[in-house]
This record gives C-alpha cells, sequence and structure tokens, in this order.
C-alpha cells in the first residue's frame, strides 16, 4: 500500500464521493490508499475510485492465496450458523473512505433472515454515514453480494435506511479503536 502503480489495463471504476462509473485508462498512476472488503481505493490524477476484486489484477494483485484462506463466514456456516455467516459477510464491506467495515461502522441496524427448508432469504436495513453520500448504492449493492456468497441464501435485500439518524456513537468500541477515536 502507498505505492504507486501504473495500471497494466484499463479498469471501470467508482469515482468517490460522488458513486459515478468511471474508467481508468491503462497506464495510468495510481495509488492504493485501503484495500479491504475485497475492494481497493485508489487516488488517482482526478481524485478518489474504487476499484472491484474482480480488476484486482490490473493492479497487479494476485487474489489467488486470498481466496483460498478460511473465512468467518465458512467457519459459522461450517457450524450451522447462518446469521453468524451472513454477519461475518457484512464484516467485509466498507465504506470507501474509512477503513473500518459497515458493522463496526454501527450502520447495519437489522438482519433478518428467513428459512425456508434449505434456502434462506436475508433481509438488511442500513444508514450512512451521511445522507447525501454518493456511494450509498454501491455500498449496498456491496453488501448484497457479499451476502448473495454464502450457500443456502436464495435473495438478499439491503435497503438504506435513515431512521435512526447515524452518529458516532454506534461505532462499536473495535470501530472507535481502528479510528483512534478510544
Amino acid at each position: 500500500m502507498h505505492q504507486e502503480i501504473t495500471l497494466s489495463r484499463e479498469v471501470e471504476a467508482i469515482q468517490i464521493p460522488s458513486g459515478d462509473l468511471i474508467s481508468l485508462p491503462a497506464g495510468i498512476k495510481v495509488m492504493i490508499t485501503q484495500a479491504l472488503g475485497g475492494t481497493y481505493t485508489v487516488a488517482t490524477p482526478q481524485g478518489l475510485a474504487r476499484i472491484k476484486a474482480e480488476n484486482a489484477d490490473a493492479l497487479g494483485i494476485d487474489l489467488t492465496a486470498e481466496k483460498d484462506k478460511r473465512s468467518a463466514a465458512a467457519e459459522a456456516l461450517a457450524a450451522g450458523d447462518l446469521e453468524g455467516a451472513v454477519w461475518a459477510q457484512l464484516k467485509l464491506v466498507y465504506d470507501p473512505e474509512i477503513p473500518v467495515n459497515i458493522v463496526d461502522l454501527g450502520l447495519v441496524y437489522d438482519c433478518r433472515i428467513e428459512k425456508d427448508g434449505e434456502d434462506a432469504d436475508v433481509e438488511v436495513k442500513m444508514t450512512l454515514t451521511a445522507p447525501g453520500c454518493g456511494m450509498g448504492p454501491t455500498i449496498a449493492a456491496d453488501a448484497q453480494s457479499k451476502i448473495l456468497l454464502l450457500d443456502g441464501i436464495r435473495n438478499a435485500r439491503v435497503d438504506i435506511v435513515w431512521d435512526p439518524v447515524w452518529n458516532q456513537d454506534m461505532i462499536s468500541e473495535e470501530g472507535k479503536m481502528k479510528l483512534g477515536m478510544i
């Protein structure tokens, strides 16, 4: 991290904080400022952008070894704890500007799981740190896709809500420690 990287190919990215889709050309120099939850926040000459894991190769990153690691979600599923697995997946989702996952930021207000035989539907209610955040739909879609990666999940819906209004008191102790607040 924090070293200049030249993109090996053109990649689609999301501009931060607007949430607009942009194209970063091959040969552009970027610097990874955050690599959490399978996404990469990069500083470009035009500002910050978020690159998905599927484009990590353009940054020179090999994800094969990372995929082989046993995740907390896999361990929870092996133990028959679907709810624990969903929460573990949500902890892999990050605001691209804040190095704390959405669970420890206190952004996830509710997680309901409805089982129907072997399959389950998941409904999550979450908020954002600011109502005008253009990254909201991207963060919600990231949460949904992480949940859908779990075996046995038929559907996942992530809704952004504004009640109650988020404040810094909702950040977990672990999140506050990462942010240097305690």
